[in-house]
This record gives structure tokens, C-alpha cells and sequence, in this order.
């Protein structure tokens, strides 16, 4: 199934997507706890359409974001990069999700180089420590779309990637999470990134270095991983930075990630 978390009535909803509708859960708190709790399913018979309601990231108090560097075969080629013996590991801030639909915007005297990067998003299921490669699949409760907005200048000039990777608005994440019983397996999905209707990036996740369940077993060994925390799985080639000339977002720009069997996430962005 798929489920979303969006604002209506004055407050914060889950709910179940069917179609081009949203059917409203009847479940006091959020994704996460409702993740953490694993309740019942009791959905409410009166559906809102998808225009009626606003967009939250599906996730948007993780304990966690941790992004994942250089794990497209494609994407290091670009690059002109060595190719990773284990997973390139740095992580973004809470403060950088936004929702479907939401505006990414900077101020363009912190950064003038605001780069898009397509990504699979895994949202943790279950507590995970020291799990092994064949359980890891177990602790993932679904998959979402995810864009780790870059301000390179501040990442390649900081020589580490933190900063340039969490201003505010930095992790557009959704519209909603696919979960594993409607996605087994990640390792085969077209996903793409256009801006403005052009297609900048054109990939499959079989062309991920380290596969989800290589990851979140490698992940497990160092910190544990907690229900609602994210892992963005990697990039593939067509980044804006290595395209000749580079290609940066502006304001205005329209930028969307789509990743087969989940959906689309659309935002456009401006400038504070």
C-alpha cells in the first residue's frame, strides 16, 4: 500500500492512497508512531481528492537522515571518482525535509550552485543493530522519493558535505512511502530526475554499488537504526555539477524525481 502524511482540517492526517484519493486513517499521532505501533488499519470510508490536502514529507522527525555518496556505478564514472570499497557515509538534517509540492529555496549569498540528485529513499521499519545482509530487507517498512538538494560550493568548498547538504529545504521527500508488501524489490526500478519537463538524470537502482540490504546491514553495524529513520541510497548520473557546462537550479525551476512503482515528487524553487 501506500501511505502519505499531508495537512487538512487544521492538522497533521496519515492516510492510505488509492488512486488520484487519499482515505484518511483513523490514527492519533504520525507516521512514525503509527510505524512504531503497527496498528489495525482503520480507514475512514470518506475519501478527500489529492488537490484538497497539503503535502507533509511522509517522514518528518526522523531520529536520522543518512545519505549515501557515490553509490551509482554511472554516477562515479561522471565523476571521475574512484570506486568505493564500502559506503560513503555523511548525513543530512531533519531541517531539510520538505513535502511534495513544497518550494526549495535558498539565499543566494549563502549559495549560487544548487544542485539536484534523484535518490530511493528507505524508511526503517524495525530497530536495527549488527542485523545481517540476508535480515536487512526485514527492517525496511517502504520506499519514497527523495531529492538531496546540493549547494556545492558550500560541499565541495567545505571539503566535507554536511552543510552544503542541510540548509532548510534541502530534502524533498514523497508524496508518499510504498511499502514492502507493494515493493520487494528495490534493486530494479527506473528513476529518473527532469527539470522544467527536461530529463536530467536517467538510471535504474540496478546500478547501485551497494544494494539496500548491503547497506542498511552496513549501517546496523555502526549505529543503530530506529523506525522512521532515512536512508538515501545514492544518486545516479546527470547531476547538474558535472555536466559540461554545469547546470544549476534557479528560481523558478520546476524539479521532479520519479522512481517506477512509487510515484513523482514535484517541487519548484526560489530564492529567499
Amino acid at each position: 500500500m501506500k501511505l502519505a502524511q499531508f495537512y487538512h482540517d487544521h492538522r497533521l492526517q496519515i492516510g492510505q492512497i488509492k488512486e488520484d484519493r487519499i482515505f484518511p486513517i483513523r490514527f492519533d499521532g504520525d507516521l512514525v508512531a503509527f510505524i512504531q505501533k503497527r496498528p489495525s488499519l482503520n480507514i475512514s470510508d470518506t475519501p478527500l481528492a489529492l488537490t484538497e490536502i497539503q503535502w507533509l514529507p511522509p517522514i518528518h522527525n526522523p531520529s536520522k537522515i543518512i545519505a549515501i555518496g557515490l553509490n551509482y556505478l554511472d554516477h562515479v564514472q561522471e565523476s571521475k571518482g574512484a570506486l568505493p570499497e564500502s559506503p560513503l557515509v555523511f548525513a543530512k538534517f531533519p531541517n531539510a525535509l520538505v513535502g511534495h509540492q513544497a518550494k526549495i529555496v535558498w539565499d543566494e549569498i549563502v549559495t549560487q550552485k544548487v544542485d539536484f540528485e534523484a535518490e530511493l529513499a528507505v524508511i526503517i521499519g524495525k530497530k536495527a543493530t549488527c542485523i545481517s545482509e540476508d535480515q536487512a530487507l526485514e527492517h525496511v517498512f517502504g520506499y519514497t522519493c527523495a531529492n538531496d538538494v546540493s549547494a556545492r560550493d558550500l560541499q565541495f568548498g567545505d571539503k566535507q558535505w554536511v552543510r552544503g547538504k542541510s540548509l532548510d529545504t534541502f530534502c524533498p521527500l514523497g508524496p508518499w512511502i510504498a511499502t514492502t508488501d507493494e515493493l520487494q524489490d528495490p534493486q530494479n526500478l527506473k528513476i529518473q530526475c527532469r527539470v522544467n519537463g527536461q530529463v536530467m538524470q536517467e538510471s535504474s537502482t540496478n546500478m547501485m554499488i551497494f544494494s539496500v540490504a548491503r547497506l542498511v546491514h552496513f549501517l546496523s553495524r555502526h549505529f543503530t537504526l530506529l523506525p522512521g529513520d532515512i536512508i538515501l541510497t545514492g544518486t545516479p548520473h546527470g547531476v547538474g555539477a558535472f555536466r559540461k557546462p554545469a547546470v544549476y537550479l534557479k528560481t523558478g525551476d520546476k524539479v521532479e524525481v520519479e522512481i517506477e512503482r512509487i510515484g513523482c515528487l514535484s517541487n519548484v524553487c526560489g530564492s529567499r
